[in-house]
């Protein structure tokens, strides 16, 4: 690819090409029918989380309010990454413009954030349910729910919108070609020639900031959790507070679990573990959960089931009617 010179000093490309996972290129069509049927899952099943939360009135409390930001994060988080991904796959199309692969930047880390940001305040919710249930609906109340909602939408806003300024002013002489399926930000910034320790330390800084803060707040709040629920005397109370909890925690396995592996192998284990498996763990990072919340909170959470149940059999009844 050709790249236009601005000045003497900054050269950057009209666009990049995303290579797809370099190394299985050969499986790139076979690869991509798990990930399109995950994503399909994901849709579906995030569409109708936000469905059965908006129209049924018995789910319009604090806990199912998060559970609609989480599904909402979930579908711009894997919607930013796997259709252009499905495109390299299918048809090959891997040129993204430069301010393209910028944009894509920006969404990609602002919602991965802000998933790891609903996972706390899901935790929080749970912590407050648990420990002070008397005062559940008077702590979090509809106002408090918007407040920290958008205050978890902004954080992850004000602490990413550096990374496309740090990445936009970098000179690019080392090609054009990404090898992965999206514009992630060191990615990108290793093919600078520039200096790119900046951008290096302040994306270790904002997962600090961002993955670390969120982890401690959720440790916490479990620790807290568990103290309420081994203080209680009954075992079917015990047993009821501990399934309120089943689905967040499964949640966070989901969602950190892959988390955790990128970040280690990436900083532990870069020359032992071949770079088609760092992509293809990327990749299960934004779309294992978008596929898999829906499906857990789905079976796990009784009032769920019950609408689902309730719409289900209201249309059986109607289609038996002639309706």
């Amino acid at each position: 690819m050709v790249m236009s010179v601005q000045n003497s000093t900054d050269l950057t490309p009209a666009s990049f090409v995303l290579n797809g996972i370099p190394g299985l290129e050969d499986m790139h069509i076979w690869i991509s029918f798990p990930f399109c049927s995950m994503y399909a899952v994901a849709m579906m099943g995030n569409c109708g989380l936000l469905y059965l939360i908006f129209f049924e009135d018995s789910l319009h409390r604090p806990m199912y309010y998060f559970l609609a930001m989480l599904s909402l994060t979930d579908l711009v988080m894997c919607s930013s990454t796997i259709p252009k991904a499905l495109c390299i796959f299918w048809f090959h199309l891997k040129e993204i413009g430069f301010d393209d692969c910028l944009v894509q930047m920006f969404f990609i880390h602002t919602f991965t954030g802000m998933e790891s940001g609903v996972l706390m305040l899901m935790a929080l919710d749970r912590y407050v349910a648990i420990c002070y249930p008397l005062r559940y609906s008077t702590i979090l109340t509809n106002p408090i729910i918007a407040k920290i909602g958008l205050a978890t939408f902004l954080r992850g806003v004000l602490l990413i919108i550096p990374f496309t300024f740090l990445t936009k002013r970098l000179p690019y002489c080392r090609g054009n070609i990404i090898n992965h399926t999206y514009c992630d930000h060191m990615s990108v910034a290793k093919l600078s020639c520039g200096n790119v320790k900046v951008n290096a330390i302040y994306g270790l800084m904002v997962a600090l900031l961002i993955g670390g803060f969120d982890i401690l707040c959720i440790t916490i709040s479990y620790t807290m959790i568990l103290r309420a629920v081994v203080s209680l005397s009954s075992a079917d109370a015990r047993q009821k507070a501990f399934s309120t909890c089943t689905a967040h925690i499964c949640a966070i396995v989901f969602s950190y679990s892959p988390a955790f592996f990128s970040f280690f192998s990436h900083r532990f284990g870069g020359h032992t573990i071949p770079p088609s498996c760092h992509i293809i763990v990327a990749n299960i990072y934004l779309l294992l959960p978008p596929t898999m919340n829906p499906v857990v909170y789905g079976v796990k959470t009784k009032q769920i089931r019950d609408c689902v149940i309730r719409i289900l059999s209201g249309s059986k009844d109607s289609k038996a009617h002639g309706i």
